[in-house]
């Protein structure tokens, strides 16, 4: 046994300092020449080793092992690594959309993180299609879509996204896998987060009201309820009656029709229970079998609930851990980390937003809303836009460690004399190494914006089909992008069709160059 193990360690220890003794005392003697000493130490120490081995063998002590990597057996897939697609500003950067040409390539698409807050709209073959929970991998009919453990679900909306794409000819049947760990979002948690955000008033959050971070706090307290929990009808009965109760007991005035929302979950636990399953191991699985798998972010890192402008964030982590906690991946796993990135820049909701434009008739603000057509795919509301801020964008960077980028909607830009880019945050006369914590900074008379200022085009830039084609001043505003954030630009958007994007190739990307040395 190990005790046993761990007790006789000191004897052998004793057994081999004395052997040990006794061989240097016994050629420490004078009369031992030199030369004679060269030829017997090998052997005289190869002796005291193999004494060593039988008195371990003896106490029952091994030796510790050596770890000996297997050999390469030739018919092993050789694992592809999970490339991700990632929102590097505040989200409606057109991820879906670069998720939908990756995916006609990849085995696995997954969703970590967030929840129907999301939301992707891709245009294919003249139809438009709306993704709040299901990956938009979904297009292709080949790929396995995930919703991971880090995700929260709201069934009723989760089914009636899988109607609508039945209803417009796609068939996902058995092609959807959901995490057993993946929390739910009870109709609830939305009622709390819209009066919730009503109380909170003039200082509102900008939240969608879809329940996402009262269903967050409930995993958090631990009284949070899973996917996986359907499978036991009676637990989970007896545990929404608790959560239920809570609620109500902790926001006087919400009315909960429990014995109806038991009723309901009853009915369609079977459906969603077929379903259901371990996505940890399945992705791993699937890695290892050679499988390639693509991670489509939600939201972005600047409404991450540790790196955004707190509190005007969502109450996940769109950024890099997510991948790892929301889908049980190691980071040894990772490939390309494809950051999305707007030519220009909107948010919707509230919150600092330091390149800002104006938002007025015949203003360029309305100019880049009504060319991009900014409005919310989840709420519809009307974004805020204004230009590109590198500032802001080197923070996403650094912390996500982005391989390439995806620019997209520089299409929108057409048609304006200039274009700006905020290179620079100053306060109080000096210069803002990073994005501040604290927001008053960026709501300060003292806080100020350095930009940068590109000459324009006319030309009509969607039928590009190769960088060379874009109109020179369109080639030199991608350039100096990517100088000043030093990260390859690999995609180009050009238009708002679902191949309406230059590819530049895999030599634009990190991890590809660092392959290739």
């Amino acid at each position: 046994s190990s005790m046993f193990a761990r007790a006789t360690k000191p004897l052998a220890a004793a057994v081999a300092s004395g052997l040990a003794v006794g061989y240097v005392s016994h050629y420490s003697s004078p009369k031992l020449a030199h030369a004679d000493a060269e030829e017997t130490v090998p052997g005289k120490l190869s002796s005291i080793r193999a004494s060593l081995d039988r008195i371990e063998k003896a106490l029952g002590v091994s030796a510790p092992s050596q770890f000996k990597p297997k050999p390469t057996d030739p018919s092993t897939p050789t694992p592809h690594g999970i490339d991700i697609v990632l929102g590097a500003q505040w989200g409606d950067e057109g991820k879906g959309k670069l998720v939908d040409i990756l995916s006609q390539t990849y085995d696995v698409c997954a969703r970590v993180a967030g929840g129907s807050n999301a939301g992707h709209t891709i245009v294919a073959n003249g139809r438009k299609y709306k993704f709040h929970l299901v990956p938009s991998g979904i297009l292709n009919e080949m790929a396995t879509c995930i919703i991971g453990n880090g995700v929260v679900v709201h069934l009723p909306s989760f089914l009636e996204e899988l109607k609508s794409l039945e209803l417009a000819g796609v068939q996902w049947e058995g092609r959807i896998k959901v995490s057993d760990r993946a929390h739910l979002v009870f109709d609830f948690h939305q009622t709390v987060d819209g009066n919730q955000e009503t109380k909170l008033g003039r200082n509102k959050i900008g939240t969608t009201k879809k329940g996402i971070g009262p269903a967050y706090a409930s995993k958090i307290s631990r009284n949070g309820l899973r996917v996986g929990d359907l499978g036991d009808m009676e637990t989970f009965e007896e545990r929404f009656r608790s959560l239920a109760e809570y609620h109500m007991a902790a926001f006087p005035g919400l009315k909960i029709d429990i014995e109806k929302e038991i009723d309901y979950y009853r009915k369609i636990a079977p459906y969603v229970q077929s379903m259901t399953t371990d996505t940890i191991e399945y992705t791993n699985q699937a890695y290892t079998s050679g499988k390639k798998i693509l991670v489509e972010g939600a939201n972005a890192t600047m409404l991450d609930i540790d790196f955004g402008t707190y509190p005007y964030v969502t109450s996940s982590n769109p950024s890099i851990g997510s991948v790892l906690t929301g889908l049980g991946v190691s980071p040894r796993k990772l490939n390309g980390i494809f950051g999305t990135v707007k030519a220009y820049c909107t948010r919707v909701g509230e919150g600092p937003f330091p390149t800002e434009l104006v938002d007025a008739p015949g203003s360029t603000g309305e100019y880049l809303r009504a060319n991009g057509y900014e409005f919310g795919t989840t709420t519809g509301r009307a974004r805020r836009c204004g230009w590109l801020d590198i500032p802001q964008m080197k923070f996403s960077s650094t912390i996500n460690g982005f391989t390439s980028l995806n620019l997209t909607k520089l299409d929108v830009l057409t048609g304006l004399p200039e274009i700006l880019i905020g290179t620079k945050y100053v306060y109080k006369g000096s210069t803002l190494d990073t994005m501040p914590a604290n927001l008053k900074i960026m709501t300060s008379p003292d806080f100020k914006v350095e930009y940068e200022t590109m000459p324009g085009w006319t030309e009509d830039i969607s039928t590009c089909t190769k960088f060379e084609e874009l109109p020179p001043n369109a080639q030199k505003y991608v350039h100096r992008v990517q100088d000043l954030l030093g990260i390859p630009i690999r995609w180009i958007g050009v238009g708002p069709n679902r191949l309406d994007v230059v590819d530049r190739g895999p030599g634009w990307d990190l991890t590809e160059q660092a392959k290739s040395k």
